[in-house]
């Protein structure tokens, strides 16, 4: 069985780590062994949006576990809302991201060997982080890490941008929009850039006049169905062609990119 079959059957379950820290688990019904991803969420933590991802990875022939990596704030309506910025530590994500991933090797329906870990937004850089200490199969970003205040260390994220990409063990997923009002194209090329310099794998995507956010289709002024589906066929095509080997044993580099020839970052503004 491949990761393009389509699953119609999916069993899903909300459940526990070992450290406490509740997760929305889904995979495909009938038995059998999956690929297996550890799906982070934006900083809304863990919402329908984000189980909605882990319920169409799942059809998609995934193990998918979709934890709340906030768990630990008191007050989750606030953080549900997006009126508080909750950020978590790279250090923090290690761990997190380490008890997620121990929960998912114990359980029946996940190949360990075969590990995924997605960011989004605000948790894209933490995939980026994990790969730097932990070998994984791949590290996919939807519309993070390259930002402009990801790259300095501060009190949250102790180590440089181009220090954890140095680090990273596995080949990378990107996919950005044109219209983000918080990743610039130059953002992008930066980003890109350091993969190179690194000597690192990548498959980079830019979406013409897509927003920041333009994956999630509870916010209606940001979803663009179209740039969205593009978006999620190349994450697919990029990721059998890594379980299948086609990455192994070299540095390759693959970036897409569509935009006005009057792009103008300033102009871009936050949709909701």
């Amino acid at each position: 069985m491949t990761i393009a079959a389509r699953h119609v059957d999916i069993t899903s379950e909300d459940i526990t780590c070992a450290n406490g820290m509740p997760a929305f688990l889904a995979y495909p019904t009938g038995g059998g062994r999956f690929p297996t991803v550890v799906l982070m969420h934006e900083r809304y933590g863990l919402v329908k949006h984000t189980k909605d991802q882990a319920m169409r990875c799942a059809r998609d022939g995934f193990a998918v576990l979709a934890p709340n990596f906030f768990y630990r704030h008191p007050d989750q309506t606030i953080i549900n809302a997006g009126d508080f910025r909750y950020d978590m530590t790279d250090p923090e994500s290690i761990e997190l991201l380490s008890a997620a991933l121990a929960t998912m090797k114990s359980h029946k329906a996940a190949d360990p060997d075969k590990v995924v870990v997605m960011g989004y937004c605000q948790t894209g850089r933490h995939p980026l982080v994990f790969a730097a200490e932990t070998p994984i199969t791949a590290a996919v970003v939807w519309y993070g890490a390259a930002g402009k205040r990801e790259w300095e260390p501060d009190k949250f994220q102790p180590t440089a941008l181009e220090d954890v990409i140095a680090a990273v063990n596995c080949p990378v997923f990107g996919a950005f929009g044109e219209g983000d009002h918080i990743i610039s194209i130059d953002d992008v090329q930066r980003f890109r850039n350091c993969l190179e310099a690194k000597r690192k794998s990548y498959d980079i995507h830019i979406y013409r006049g897509a927003p920041h956010g333009w994956l999630n289709d509870t916010m209606p002024g940001r979803y663009r169905k179209t740039e969205a589906e593009a978006g999620w066929a190349a994450q697919q095509r990029f990721l059998a062609e890594v379980f299948s080997g086609q990455w192994d044993g070299m540095v390759r580099w693959q970036f897409a990119s569509e935009s006005s020839p009057y792009y103008d970052y300033s102009k871009n503004v936050r949709m909701e």
